[in-house]
């Protein structure tokens, strides 16, 4: 019997792969690789990547852009980061058990990059003080920006104005793998990460996702963004 939505079994047999599964965290960073790069994290040959990116492309998780003689890859888009996010936090959950969820990373614990938004201890924190100050408000399932938190945001230098003109969401959540609580995503979570790093205040680590900030920028940090 065929059941009426969407096609689940689809995109968990694209993402249950464990080749293909490497290659989509690979690139959970919002960058981009070739098909050899990918190759490489995923441990296969060449002609298996191949085969296992047409799979990916064509099932709507990446999309493929040429750049002189190279053809990169990369997610289709946030909400496929959202999706692997959650994925991995339910991986940890019914899986074999740590003392503690989530990487054993203490950097990609406290702060890492999914997709174009901070995840990890630090942003959870973050959305949480949000929350409490009413610049971020629940509605319904979901969260969206208050109408009062204009001011706080343009004196950090970010145009909540110009970012409720975007198509995209202003403000969502994301599930948090480490943490299993939601983080902030949607275009302030990525003006944020935008900020942090055009300040100074952290560095992306170029082996992992790994967010590191410098003993000056996480005091800046704090102060912008937990007070």
């Amino acid at each position: 019997m065929m059941i009426d939505g969407p096609d689940l079994s689809r995109i968990a047999s694209l993402v249950g792969d464990p080749a293909r599964a490497s290659m989509l965290t690979a690139l959970m960073n919002g960058g981009a690789l070739t098909a050899s790069e990918l190759a490489l994290e995923a441990g296969v040959t060449p002609q298996t990547t191949s085969s296992h990116l047409g799979k990916l492309v064509v099932g709507g998780l990446l999309v493929a852009s040429t750049a002189g003689r190279h053809r990169y890859y990369a997610l289709a888009g946030p909400s496929v980061a959202t999706m692997l996010e959650a994925i991995m936090g339910v991986a940890e959950a019914v899986g074999p058990k740590r003392v503690r969820p989530g990487p054993r990373d203490a950097a990609m614990r406290q702060s890492r990059i999914c997709y174009d938004h901070l995840a990890g201890d630090r942003a959870v924190a973050m959305l949480d003080r949000f929350l409490d100050r009413g610049l971020i408000e629940a509605e319904g399932d979901g969260i969206r920006l208050a109408r009062s938190a204009g001011p706080h945001f343009a004196a950090l230098g970010i145009d909540t104005f110009a970012l409720a003109a975007q198509r995209r969401p202003a403000c969502r959540t994301c599930l948090d793998w480490s943490v299993r609580r939601s983080h902030l995503a949607g275009a302030l979570g990525a003006a944020i990460l935008d900020q942090v790093l055009s300040q100074k205040w952290a560095r992306r680590d170029p082996a992992s996702r790994a967010v590191i900030f410098s003993p000056p920028g996480r005091l800046a940090f704090e102060r912008a963004f937990l007070d």
